[in-house]
This record gives structure tokens, C-alpha cells and sequence, in this order.
């Protein structure tokens, strides 16, 4: 093969790894990252204490208890007594443990659904968030919190129609998940063997990931901005925010990494191919010096006298 020619495989090789570097990382984070509900669990655990979320929850609650109150007279004045009753339950422990239930119990709906395809919505049952609220209301001797009804509340989290169209990405992800990170691999490392030029290839295959990890950065800075600029009128921006942040911090630190890796390659490459050429140069020669001058006669002694 040519010089010229494994000079023109090695860049499209290169070049293909590099493109599919942010989609396999996507694709890795939705099928390990998402899809696993321990981790689902763990990573939206801290967001119990968030103050946004915390006061998200506190509106959406306590609008829902006054529907169902029968307060009579007292409702209207009962209304900020509640919503400030609610809020104080989104700090205490039994809360965060709530949260936790809610959080695997939606998750669940959520994955059974996509791998098993039974065509029903996803809901997630609210009795047990109610009942746990009714308890500690109940015991702060809130009134009128003993006639807070604890129903099944069904809540949708996903219609059918919408649920068939994710079932197909879900499935092709979770295949993907896999298969794009490890043709990445490959792609880059059949590239570099058919180089004419090996330690330039490296290069470019090291600023070629860097500029993935910031194409991956930036899509995670658009898809916020994009979600956060369609939300109903009744969810908090800052609680959608603080979510969504949760949700994608191991995609920013991926494209952080993935930056960071790819520059730090390419400047040790080069360092080192700059550093051998200056130890391959052959030294100067030396300046050839001016002949001797011949050494003067020694002086003629005079004739003696």
C-alpha cells in the first residue's frame, strides 16, 4: 500500500471513531447510566434536599391535600398553614425515604414498560407519599389533617402514544450503548496501525476525541436550555433545573474528561516528537580553526666580536 493511500485510510478511520466518540457516550449513559435504577435512585437521592425541589413538591402537595380537604369557612386561611406544614415534611428524614420509594417506583414502571411493551401508560401510585404526609401532619398536630384522604393516586408518567416511540429508541440504544464506544475503539486503533505516520495519527486522534467531548458538552448545555424553555406553566424552572442537572453530571464529566484526555495526548505527542528530533540531530561540526603560524626563526646570534 501506497504511502498515500494508508495516509487517506488512516484519516477516515480516524475520522469515523471521532464522530461516533459523543454518541457512543450518549448512548453508554443512557444504557448504563439511566437504565439501571440503583444508579437512578442514587443520583436523584440528593435532590430531597434541594430547595427547589423541596418547594416544588411543597406547592404540588399542598395544592393537592386543599382539593380534598373539606375545610369549610377555614379553607382560605388554611391554605398557607398547610403548604408551610408541607414544606417543613420535605426536611425531615421520613421525606427523603418517601423520595427514595417514589424515585425506584417510577423507575421500575418506567423500565418494565419499555423492555416488556404492554402498550398501558406508566403510572406511579402517590398513596404512600400521602399516607407518610398525613402521619407527620398528624403529628405536628397540623388541623384538619386527620381528614386528608389517602387515596391510589395513579399519576401518568408516560401515554401510551409517547411510550411506543421511546420503546424504539430504548431498544436501539441499549444496543448501542455498547457497540459505539467499542467500534470507536477500534476504528481509532485500526487507524493508527495504518498510518504512514504513526505519532501523527495519534494526534489527531487525540484532538479528534477532544473536540467530542466538547461537541458532547455543548449538546448537554443545549438539551437543558431546550427543556427548561418547554415546561408547563405549574413546574418550577429551578426544581426542572436542578433534575436535569442530576440526570446528565456523568455526561458533563465524561465530556470534561474526554476534553481534557484528548488535549493532554496530543500535547504530550507532541513534546516528545519535538524532543527526540532534537536528540536525532547530528552535532555541529566544529569550526575549523586557523592554521599555526610557524614558529619564528630563532634569532641569529651575532657574530662575535
Amino acid at each position: 500500500m501506497s504511502r498515500r493511500l494508508r495516509t487517506a485510510a488512516s484519516a477516515v478511520l480516524i475520522a469515523l471513531s471521532c464522530l461516533l466518540v459523543p454518541f457512543g457516550a450518549l448512548a453508554a449513559w443512557v444504557a448504563y447510566g439511566l437504565a439501571d435504577t440503583g444508579r437512578y435512585v442514587t443520583t436523584m437521592g440528593p435532590l430531597a434536599s434541594d430547595p427547589a425541589v423541596q418547594g416544588q413538591i411543597a406547592d404540588t402537595v399542598g395544592s393537592g391535600i386543599l382539593r380534598h380537604v373539606d375545610a369549610g369557612p377555614a379553607r382560605g386561611a388554611l391554605g398557607p398553614f398547610v403548604h408551610d406544614a408541607v414544606r417543613s415534611f420535605t426536611r425531615t428524614d421520613a421525606f427523603r425515604t418517601t423520595w427514595d420509594t417514589a424515585n425506584r417506583a417510577a423507575h421500575d414502571a418506567v423500565l418494565r414498560s419499555l423492555r416488556e411493551g404492554d402498550g398501558q401508560p406508566v403510572t406511579v401510585d402517590l398513596g404512600p407519599v400521602t399516607a407518610g404526609l398525613k402521619e407527620q401532619l398528624a403529628a405536628d398536630n397540623v388541623p384538619f389533617a386527620h381528614r386528608i384522604p389517602v387515596r391510589h393516586t395513579e399519576v401518568a408518567l408516560l401515554p401510551p402514544g409517547e411510550l411506543a416511540r421511546l420503546r424504539k429508541g430504548y431498544d436501539v440504544l441499549e444496543v448501542a450503548g455498547f457497540w459505539l464506544p467499542v467500534s470507536s475503539l477500534v476504528l481509532a486503533a485500526a487507524g493508527i496501525a495504518v498510518a504512514a505516520c504513526r505519532r501523527r495519527a495519534v494526534t489527531a486522534t487525540a484532538l479528534g476525541t477532544a473536540l467530542g467531548g466538547a461537541l458532547l458538552g455543548l449538546a448537554v448545555a443545549v438539551g437543558r436550555r431546550l427543556t427548561l424553555g418547554d415546561l408547563p406553566a405549574e413546574v418550577s424552572e429551578p426544581a426542572a433545573g436542578a433534575v436535569y442537572d442530576a440526570l446528565t453530571a456523568t455526561l458533563r464529566t465524561t465530556a470534561w474528561l474526554l476534553l481534557a484526555a484528548g488535549l493532554a495526548v496530543a500535547l504530550t505527542v507532541t513534546l516528545a516528537t519535538r524532543l527526540t528530533a532534537r536528540r536525532g540531530r547530528p552535532p555541529l561540526p566544529a569550526p575549523e580553526s586557523a592554521a599555526p603560524a610557524p614558529d619564528p626563526a630563532p634569532p641569529r646570534s651575532r657574530a662575535r666580536a
